[in-house]
């Protein structure tokens, strides 16, 4: 199959925008030449290019088509229609029975004459998230300006411009034509293809595959680190950004001059990150090193002495921001701050920050008995939790909310608890982080997103399949979280009067809680999210909540597990067998005369085996109770034996007996059979 390369060459395109924008070029393409059957495709990304290859057909075949028309005694406005759509004339139409019909022939199309004409069209509607005009009256518009487009087709070039009526499309045209780095090789050279694109921009210090630069970069810092006995602090989304703006890697280390050395490491780490896309590195005893790496785009010619020297340069200036901030902020009591909050709006509907701050204070109160904490302990860490938003080294840095609280608050003295939980109560903040395991950590990052849920619930910004503005879905994951890996079960933490705490909040202004089930419910389809993500058996946890809703998360996941682990048994699989036969016929004999939910009468049970699984039926008469202690080991095995004589029954009795009675009385048996079950779990709902 031939080989089709094409390569977008523009100014700097911004990092973020790379990976996104060879996405959309492999869709865009791969829909606007899916005649040619595209295989094989590569695309590429970097800071001044963007790529695809793929092996493409030789040539789109040439075919026939039958189009059906109107009829032939349809008006002649219909027959004007048809003809207009297929762009035909009266002459190529042929009476076929009623209808009016037309054959359509396509010619065999070359590969390069079908790319030549779709990728103008594709380029001009690339969706960039943001683009540009630039020079001259064109209308065509790109990220960056586009300089250059090589397209070729098995090394020969497919011409085609960007020409558009009147708009010269800034005088672009497809070519052979590329350049190499932007410094060290930017004069203009051919190419043949990817293979001989990609060699011949390494020679010319550009490496085309991002994960190439990405590799380059964390080793290359990795390595220099190393050499100074240091460890480089784990970023790979800086790692990813940095890939983003350099051609060519060239880790580099700078000092940090002494007298910043005494400042946060997580100030020092941030502030580099976000400033200038430095690497924060670590001693061997874990603390902030007196270094930091970088990456530079250029050999320089003295080993990159003078670049590191501007860095370091750089970067005392920011620090001495930084410390500006540092010492300001400190000159005021964290507490001082609060009343500040009553002007920092959290939503229009529902308050300021000072109102939050009130709310918090109130549910963390409630919860601290429930998870092992003092009342007042927890009501001072929620008291505090927001006031560093009003700080000015927040202000410059609003990742630092809540890590500079807990620097502000030990400043003040204030209990190390306290201070620790105004760190930890935005935690977790993502799937790698760590919950808060201290119990006053625990009731304020509870606390803050329960509040956070039942608030933005109530004014109707829920989460829907197209985003999650207020990450409602991070929150709820955060305590369902906080409850597991802390194993609440012990401390007992039920969530509807909770969430109902959290609701009584809102109504001074107004605005009116949603029911707790519906936040209940939410709750549970995140840990179903969750436990299918772990490879859990989600469907179980499905089947345990419809049998009841249980508002305590810990007990309700001590069930799924007990469930589950019958299931995995074969008692329970051919338990789940029989369930379903009881379920299907149920389902189809209440269509005639059901339901049949009284109950069975023993008098009319006249085949051993039905008499047996009465029995046995009344014997699970405290599976409720049971489970009501959440003794879910004796509450399965109770279950287990319902599996022989269920067995038995199937394979001994008629349902469906000649005598109505009999039938009846049967169906009502497997009634009792499947509400027996169904105060455990909705079986139903289990699949396999």
């Amino acid at each position: 199959m031939p080989a089709f390369f094409l390569e977008l060459f523009s100014e700097e395109i911004p990092a973020r925008m790379q990976s996104r924008a060879a996405e959309d070029l492999t869709r865009l393409a791969s829909e606007a030449l899916a005649a040619l059957a595209p295989t094989n495709i590569r695309s590429f990304h970097g800071p001044r290019r963007i790529a695809l290859a793929a092996d493409v057909a030789d040539a789109v075949a040439a075919s026939t088509s039958i189009e059906r028309g109107p009829r032939a005694s349809a008006p002649e406005q219909a027959l004007t229609g048809f003809l207009r759509k297929h762009n035909a004339s009266r002459d190529q139409i042929r009476q076929e029975g009623d209808y009016w019909v037309l054959e359509k022939s396509a010619a065999a199309v070359p590969a390069a004459t079908l790319i030549a004409e779709a990728l103008p069209a594709l380029l001009r509607r690339f969706p960039w998230p943001k683009s540009m005009r630039w020079g001259g009256t064109s209308h065509f518009t790109w990220v960056r300006p586009l300089r250059r487009i090589t397209c070729l087709l098995n090394g020969s070039v497919v011409p085609f411009d960007l020409r558009d009526g009147a708009d010269d499309g800034h005088g672009l045209a497809s070519s052979n034509l590329t350049e190499g780095h932007r410094f060290h090789a930017p004069d203009a050279f051919t190419v043949t293809g990817c293979d001989d694109w990609a060699a011949k921009l390494k020679e010319r210090l550009v490496l085309v595959n991002a994960a190439d630069r990405k590799r380059a970069i964390s080793e290359g810092i990795t390595r220099l680190a190393a050499a100074q006995c240091l460890t480089v602090v784990d970023d790979p989304g800086l790692i990813d950004e940095v890939a983003g703006l350099v051609e060519h890697p060239v880790p580099l280390l700078g000092r940090i001059a002494d007298e910043h050395m005494d400042l946060p490491p997580e100030v020092m780490q941030v502030s580099m990150r976000v400033n200038q896309r430095y690497f924060a590195l670590r001693a061997p005893d874990g603390k902030a090193a007196p270094w930091f790496a970088f990456v530079a785009n250029i050999e320089a010619a003295d080993g990159g002495a003078t670049i590191v020297a501007g860095n370091e340069r750089v970067l005392r200036a920011r620090f001495a921001d930084a410390r500006h901030f540092w010492d300001l902020d400190r000159k005021a009591r964290l507490e001082g701050r609060v009343p500040s909050l009553e002007h920092v709006t959290f939503h229009a509907k529902l308050g300021s920050q000072g109102e939050r701050v009130t709310r918090l204070m109130r549910l963390a109160e409630i919860i601290a008995p429930h998870v092992g904490c003092g009342e007042a302990l927890a009501a001072r860490a929620a008291e505090l939790a927001k006031a560093d938003l009003v700080t000015g080294m927040v202000g410059e840095f609003p990742e630092l909310q809540g890590v500079m609280g807990r620097y502000y608050a030990l400043h003040d003295n204030e209990d190390r608890l306290v201070a620790d939980a105004i760190r930890d109560h935005y935690a977790p903040r993502g799937q790698s982080d760590d919950v808060p395991t201290a119990p006053v950590s625990i009731a304020v990052a509870l606390a803050d997103k329960l509040d956070q849920l039942v608030g933005f619930f109530a004014i109707g910004e829920k989460p829907t399949g197209s985003g999650d503005p207020y990450a409602l879905r991070r929150a709820a994951l955060g305590i369902i979280r906080i409850i597991r890996e802390n194993k609440l079960r012990q401390l007992r933490l039920s969530m509807k009067p909770l969430i109902e705490a959290a609701g009584a909040g809102f109504h001074h202004r107004g605005v009116t809680p949603v029911p707790a089930e519906e936040i209940l419910e939410f709750l549970a389809d995140r840990l179903r999210v969750q436990l299918r993500t772990e490879g859990a058996r989600h469907d179980v946890l499905s089947a345990v909540f419809a049998a009841g809703s249980d508002d305590d998360i810990a007990r309700l996941l001590a069930r799924t597990d007990a469930v589950a682990a019958l299931l995995a048994g074969p008692d329970g699989a051919d338990l789940l067998t029989a369930y379903r036969r009881a379920a299907n016929i149920l389902r189809i004999e209440s269509r005639k005369d059901g339901p049949h939910e009284a109950p069975p009468d023993e008098e009319l049970l006249r085949v051993p085996a039905e008499l047996d699984l009465h029995h046995t039926l009344d014997a699970m008469h405290d599976v409720g109770d049971l489970l009501a202690q959440e003794d879910y080991g004796t509450a399965m095995s109770r279950m287990a034996r319902l599996r022989p004589p269920l067995d038995a029954f199937f394979e001994h009795v008629t349902v469906n007996a000649p005598e109505p009675e009999l039938r009846r009385n049967r169906l009502r048996l497997l009634n009792r059979v499947r509400s027996t079950m169904d105060r455990v779990a909705d079986f139903s709902r289990i699949e396999g």
